[in-house]
């Protein structure tokens, strides 16, 4: 019974907040969830000549397919983003996003390095979610009228942008100390609930929360000289960790979605 009080009021507690944030949660979702996109198409500019050189050495490409593969990912990650975040043309901008994700992996070979596979199919969870987000809400077939079937692939992309997006937490994981120990146990235990549905909003707010403060302190990349090689690698984590960030924030503003406990639990 104690357990159940506290989990009411943390959840009334969790309530008042997403109702006083309603106008600003979706626009700060938006803003993490594209900003490893936006923060990638500027580096890419200014390593042009590096990115250019190692697509053209890895693939044997030639120097005018590698500078074609360059802006294609520059510019579509930066115009991709900006109408994300405009709320302009999204669809068309969450389409070019999907795209660069699927050119990256193919291009720097993520398929094979299992880290990287497993970030990238979180980002595209969070994209996914995005999709779900911009759906028309139950669209029809006549004016006034349900259309057959509801809003089904709504409900689904919710489902497939969860289960997608907790496989970031599988590459952050570290048994180095009691304190990493511990925060994965807690991560693995909001990890599971978010993916199953239960009490997906109260888990996915309190995940972001410590992703966050987690993402600060480890991923401090400005913290390092400008110079230190491990800088852009640091900055990459941080920023990856942000867009994921932001497609939990869309399971905190939209809900998990009808495949879920907590849909479920309303039909009992």
């Amino acid at each position: 019974m104690a357990t159940e009080e506290a989990l009411k009021q943390a959840e009334d507690v969790a309530d008042r907040v997403l109702r006083q944030s309603k106008h600003v949660l979706p626009h700060l979702a938006h803003l993490f969830l594209v900003a490893t996109f936006l923060e990638d198409g500027f580096r890419m500019f200014f390593q042009w000549s590096e990115q250019r050189d190692y697509i053209e050495s890895t693939w044997s490409c030639g120097s005018i397919f590698a500078n074609l593969f360059v802006i294609l990912n520059l510019g579509g990650q930066l115009a991709g983003g900006i109408l994300v975040m405009i709320r302009v043309k999204v669809e068309i901008g969450v389409g070019v996003l999907f795209g660069v994700v699927l050119l990256q992996t193919l291009a720097y070979s993520i398929l094979w390095n299992f880290h990287f596979f497993l970030r990238n199919l979180a980002l595209t969870g969070g994209l996914v979610l995005l999709m779900a987000e911009i759906r028309d809400e139950g669209k029809t077939m006549f004016a006034g009228v349900p259309s057959v079937g509801g809003n089904k692939s709504r409900t689904y992309m919710q489902l497939t942008g969860r289960l997608l997006l907790v496989l970031m937490f599988l590459t952050v994981f570290s048994f180095d100390d009691l304190a990493h120990t511990i925060f994965f146990v807690i991560g693995l235990c909001l990890v599971l609930l978010v993916a199953i549905g239960f009490k997906a909003k109260l888990s996915a707010l309190v995940l972001t929360v410590i992703l966050f403060v987690g993402n600060l302190l480890i991923n401090d990349w400005w913290s390092l000289p400008m110079n230190s090689p491990l800088r852009d690698f640091i900055k990459y984590d941080f920023f990856q960790m942000l867009s994921v960030i932001g497609g939990l924030l869309l399971v905190v503003a939209l809900g998990p979605g009808g495949v879920s406990f907590d849909e479920h639990k309303k039909q009992w």
